[in-house]
């Protein structure tokens, strides 16, 4: 087959402080859609994109972690939805949908086939295997069940509660028999936890001039669970409200996107006068849930017990501002960049 155009998103360089678009550059390569013979790879075509803030530390020179860093110059990688085009892997065959970790880009070829799945399911949105059913989804699930250990009846706390992760775990917290309140950055987003999602409570932390006394006053009785997203100043007037015996699940640490922006935490000696636990988590250190999970959620979504609210965007061009909105609170839900339907 001859070769076709191929819309890449490229890393320019590493990123110091908050990413930016022009971080980011547009570039037309060209692909065949052939497999090279041998070469045990399938190529894709990529329907679906996802955008998830933890990308932020692969944007990093020196990045200490569990993930390596993207190589400026090349395409930039996360989680997608792709069409098998061409395959030579037995495993998979031309038609075929998948999901797994991809290139920011049109057509990828994929040589860690073990890396994926198949999608199974055609009565649930493909979209929704970047989401609620993906990566996020996931972290919800292990970080609230396996982490928080959640007893009914408990008050549970999530900051950033309408992003990818928080809008299921508050979900999650609700079907499991406990009071659950979210922050979050807008008033729409106020109103779509408290309205549409079922949450208890719900505020704007940009309006409140004292943390503290906000967090006070929707949890006067103190919070046994505190699902921290974002890190920062949160976390810290969290720990002045946990209950005894607390747990807090560590997901996230968005405020702290740069290493210039870390702010210290000065409240831990409540971590002795209320025997808090607090611990940091990936949901891959819980794999092994993960058909358990899946079975579970879409049992739950088919019968109308959970909802999930997306931010789509169309057209890879539309990637880079897509995700640098992550960090200024543009998205409403989980952000998707939309390449094609099929």
């Amino acid at each position: 087959m001859e070769d076709v155009p191929n819309k890449r998103i490229l890393l320019k360089h590493f990123v110091t402080g908050t990413p930016k678009e022009m971080d980011m550059e547009l570039n037309v390569g060209k692909v065949n859609l052939r497999v090279p013979q041998g070469s045990g790879a399938i190529l894709v075509k990529n329907l679906y994109l996802s955008c998830d803030p933890y990308m932020r530390g692969r944007m990093r020179e020196y990045y200490d972690s569990y993930i390596p860093p993207f190589v400026p110059g090349s395409a930039i990688e996360g989680f997608g939805v792709c069409k098998v085009v061409d395959s030579e892997d037995p495993d998979y065959k031309p038609g075929d949908l998948v999901t797994g970790v991809t290139g920011w880009e049109e057509y990828s070829l994929i040589q860690q086939t073990k890396q994926l799945r198949k999608i199974q399911s055609e009565d649930i949105p493909l979209s929704y295997h970047l989401g609620l059913l993906g990566m996020p989804g996931f972290t919800a699930y292990a970080g609230f069940y396996e982490v928080c250990s959640p007893k009914k009846g408990e008050y549970v706390f999530v900051s950033a509660a309408s992003g990818a992760v928080g809008q299921l775990v508050g979900q999650l917290a609700k079907l499991h028999g406990c009071f659950v309140v979210g922050s979050a950055g807008t008033k729409q987003k106020v109103d779509l936890l408290k309205n549409k999602l079922g949450f208890d409570e719900a505020f704007n932390y940009k309006e409140e001039q004292d943390l503290d006394a906000a967090l006070k006053r929707y949890f006067p009785q103190g919070i046994d669970i505190y699902f921290d997203n974002v890190g920062g100043v949160m976390l810290d007037k969290a720990l002045l409200n946990m209950r005894l015996f607390g747990r807090i699940a560590v997901c996230g640490m968005v405020s702290q996107n740069s290493i210039s922006a870390s702010v210290g935490i000065h409240n831990l000696n409540m971590f002795i006068f209320k025997r808090i636990r607090m611990q940091g988590f990936l949901q891959s250190d819980y794999l092994h849930l993960f058909p358990e999970f899946s079975e579970k959620i879409a049992k739950y979504y088919k019968q109308g017990k959970i909802l999930y609210v997306e931010d789509i965007s169309e057209g890879i061009e539309s990637a880079p501002s897509s995700f640098v909105g992550l960090f200024s609170g543009k998205n409403v839900g989980k952000q998707v960049i939309r390449l094609a339907s099929k």
